[in-house]
């Protein structure tokens, strides 16, 4: 009898929903063994389920298990006439599937300065399930498609990696001993600054559709002799080529297996390898560096748009500030060289006016424009295949023109300053020559003059007057002969008049009336109940005090001034008894309302 002993080495693994063991044997009893049989349960169960046979003595399937459940699993081979002892082997353990991939992958960039053309990248992810896996796996690889795929195992969730500013591409995946976990995918893009590559190291020469030179400065073959070029349409992937090249700066690359597409922009990337043993890359990671950059056209053509969004800023009467939108790249079909600004007047479009600007500009001031005149403009980008489609029309006006003097505004600001420091002295001495104020009779000089015994005695009598009972609806005139005593002298005669028309002057009328505790048997001296106003002299005052100024040339100024030095012009008792028998009647103001005590001095006055 023969025992045949369980395998010498046993490889699970978990496809989705299955289990697949894979075994070997011992040399002495393979060759007895034509099948062997498995048998499982769930970790912790007390009963096996049913084992199953594997149609080979290597391989067996396990299907319709959960990928949640960790299994016990045990083998052995089936019974024959060479083995007739198949003892079950130990039991394996099988963790649950790893169902899910790393998420949160992340990656930080930083240039290497001592190694132009080369970036250090950060790879950092997160598994969602703990203890379940025994590590990562990274394959990575150049978006290209250029070989190899290469992989990395590491234990942390991180990986650093030194590459060229080519695109790459990783799948990153986390693994037990039985399974493998669906791959997190992660986009390593071309560097941003390949442009800045791109200062006249590479130039490119198309021949045809299928065919173009790239060239490079001379002294670059001292140090590298292998080589590898991309190039590549914007939006899709790219094409390469490595070769060796030890004796020319520029490589012909013909025969391509994608034809060069005209008006389509391309882009070529050189990069250098420091192995002289093969051109081939062996590593991925730390095997190449990019040396430039060149953008290139097969067949250019003129843009077939314009530009948009166009408005106008800081409109004067002479210059507006035009501003757009740049055209889209995919609709340039050639480098743009520049912008051309069309404007004409509007209404008459008679003239129109060009002007270029350069490719990276948005913006530009017209000037020596006409003021208040609406112009038209277009905008258009050119190629070197010529002008594109020009922009809808706009429409801007520019600002009517204002006459305005510098020296002008100057010379006005100058003298309002000048009026409002000197004018109002100058307004008061004006004012007080041609207008002048009408005195207040408190302070008035004429009664300040009045010191003699007579006179105060007549300022007494008028104001014992009393003011009758005021009548608004009736105006009453009493008119009696003056009586002009013999006594008066001409030149006293000749300051009164008797007024020939009393209507020429209503509006200032003095009605003289008998004084009360008079002598009866007097006649008036000067005159009674006449209606009397002043002639038109040189004594007369313009102001509205008209009996207090009468009564001002009256009185002989003299005699208040010094009486005793001048005999001729005392006042004689006849003169005083003229004045003080000189009765008065007033002629009353009408009003709605009596009048306040200090308007009836005033009308005394």
């Amino acid at each position: 009898m023969t025992r045949c002993g369980p395998p010498n080495n046993v490889l699970l693994s978990r496809p989705p929903g299955e289990l697949k063991v894979n075994v070997s044997w011992l040399p002495e009893d393979i060759k007895y063994i034509n099948n062997f049989s498995v048998r499982y349960k769930v970790l912790g169960s007390h009963s096996w389920n049913e084992s199953v046979e594997s149609p080979d003595k290597f391989v067996v399937k396990v299907e319709k298990l959960n990928p949640s459940f960790v299994y016990a699993v045990q083998i052995q081979c089936v019974v024959c006439s060479k083995c007739s002892q198949c003892p079950w082997s130990k039991i394996y353990t099988v963790p649950p599937e790893l169902r899910s991939p790393p998420i949160e992958i992340s990656s930080k960039y930083s240039e290497m300065t001592e190694e132009p053309g080369r970036r250090l990248i950060t790879i950092t992810w997160k598994y969602p399930v703990k203890d379940l896996f025994d590590g990562y796996r990274v394959t990575i690889w150049k978006e290209c498609g250029e070989p190899p795929r290469e992989e990395m195992n590491t234990t942390e969730p991180e990986i650093k990696l030194i590459l060229s500013y080519s695109a790459y591409q990783l799948n990153i995946s986390a693994y037990n001993n039985v399974s493998v976990s669906p791959a997190g995918t992660h986009i390593i893009p071309q560097h941003k600054d390949t442009q800045s590559l791109g200062d006249g190291r590479l130039n490119v020469t198309v021949h045809n559709s299928t065919a173009f030179t790239i060239q490079w400065r001379r002294a670059l073959i001292r140090r590298y002799v292998c080589y590898s070029v991309e190039w590549m349409k914007k939006g899709h992937s790219a094409w390469y080529r490595s070769f060796f090249e030890d004796t020319n700066s520029s490589k012909t690359l013909s025969s391509l297996s994608e034809h060069l597409e005209p008006y389509q922009r391309y882009s070529v990337i050189l990069h250098l390898r420091p192995s002289k043993n093969t051109c081939n890359i062996k590593h991925i990671n730390n095997s190449e560096s990019t040396y430039g950059t060149k953008e290139f056209y097969h067949i250019e053509g003129s843009p077939i748009s314009a530009p948009t969004n166009i408005s106008f800023h800081n409109v004067t009467v002479n210059s507006a500030v035009l501003q757009w939108s740049e055209i889209p790249e995919e609709d340039l079909r050639g480098f743009l060289l520049g912008y051309i600004i069309h404007y004409t007047e509007y209404r008459y479009m008679q003239t129109e006016y060009n002007v270029s600007v350069d490719p990276d500009t948005t913006s530009f001031n017209i000037k020596t424009l006409k003021s208040g005149t609406a112009y038209q403009v277009q905008i258009s980008g050119f190629t070197s295949a010529g002008a594109g489609k020009r922009s809808a029309p706009s429409v801007f006006k520019t600002e009517k023109n204002v006459n305005f003097s510098l020296s002008g505004a100057i010379t006005v600001f100058v003298l309002v300053t000048l009026l409002l420091m000197f004018g109002s002295p100058l307004i008061k001495r004006v004012k007080a020559a041609l207008w002048p104020s009408i005195p207040n009779p408190e302070h008035s000089d004429a009664v300040q003059k009045i010191e003699i015994p007579a006179q105060l005695e007549l300022i007494e009598a008028l104001a014992a007057l009393k003011v009758e009972e005021w009548d608004t609806k009736s105006l009453e005139i009493l008119e009696k002969e003056a009586i002009i005593p013999p006594q008066m002298s001409p030149s006293k005669l000749q300051l009164l008049r008797v007024c020939q028309d009393v209507g020429d002057s209503l509006d200032i009328t003095h009605i003289w009336s008998p004084r009360d505790g008079g002598d009866d048997d007097k006649t008036d001296p000067l005159l009674d109940a006449s209606t009397t106003c002043f002639p038109s002299s040189p004594l007369a005052f313009a102001g509205g005090y008209t009996t207090m100024e009468m009564f001002q040339q009256l009185i002989p100024q003299g005699t208040v001034a010094d009486s005793s030095n001048n005999p001729s012009m005392e006042s004689t008792p006849e003169d005083l008894n003229v004045f003080t028998s000189l009765r008065l009647d007033y002629v009353r103001q009408f009003s709605t309302s009596p009048p306040s005590d200090s308007e009836h001095m005033s009308t005394i006055l």
